[in-house]
């Protein structure tokens, strides 16, 4: 029996750049929760591999480097991606409505309007994590340059911009939460393991990415041949 036909979907570089960030971001939460006087008060402390939970100095260095490696992916995902003029990630005009549709015909059954690379939801996830990160990254660094020789800011200022970090902490756990709840249906599991593997099945793109024209192109090249073998 033949293997079914494959097309690359996520190149090997997106795949490093999204699990980079996802990796850094995780660090990032568990050692900004764990700088709150969290782990020892509920002996999170005492548990294998997570001693280093009750020592604030050393969780920040560990929400230090986090930091560092967030930046860097992101901006190299932004400086890469600009410079090459790929923005089909980015949402586009009806995006909502057709967000719907998709969830609709997900749960309720039905046809899906067809789709280009990314999936409408996909495009405001992505729109809404990255504003997210944003905040986080811009009062982060505010918040590390308050510690510098010769850096003075208000108190007032100091509370809003700690406030506001710490909103960006709660909503990129809703949005990981969300974006992680989209593979509870069947139809996104493929988008998935592409983000491990690189690959979809040619026929998952030509039945529901039909707008992506270079990824049908590439779909259908594969299919004529994996008919001829």
């Amino acid at each position: 029996m033949n293997p079914k036909a494959t097309i690359l979907r996520q190149s090997l570089q997106n795949r490093i750049v999204h699990w980079g960030i996802a990796l850094s971001t995780f660090s990032l939460i568990l050692s900004g929760i764990f700088q709150m006087p969290i782990a020892k008060r509920y002996m999170i402390n005492e548990l294998p591999l997570l001693a280093w939970s009750g020592d604030y100095h050393i969780s920040l260095i560990v929400h230090y480097v986090g930091a560092f490696f967030l930046i860097f992916f992101v901006a190299f995902h932004c400086y890469f991606h600009f410079m090459r003029k790929e923005f089909d990630i980015l949402p586009q005009k009806g995006d909502g409505i057709k967000s719907w549709l998709v969830v609709k015909a997900m749960v309720l059954g039905g046809d899906e309007p067809p789709s280009e690379k990314y999936l409408p939801e996909q495009r405001l996830a992505y729109l809404f994590i990255g504003l997210v990160l944003l905040l986080l990254i811009i009062t982060g660094l505010v918040k590390t340059f308050k510690n510098l020789a010769g850096i003075h800011i208000s108190d007032g200022l100091f509370y809003w911009i700690a406030t506001l970090h710490n909103l960006g902490l709660v909503l990129i756990i809703f949005g990981i939460i969300g974006h992680l709840f989209a593979f509870v249906f069947k139809e996104n599991r493929p988008l998935l393991s592409a983000m491990f593997s690189g690959k979809v099945l040619a026929e998952y793109i030509l039945k529901r990415h039909s707008l992506w024209k270079e990824g049908c192109r590439r779909a259908q090249s594969a299919k004529e041949k994996e008919n001829t073998l």
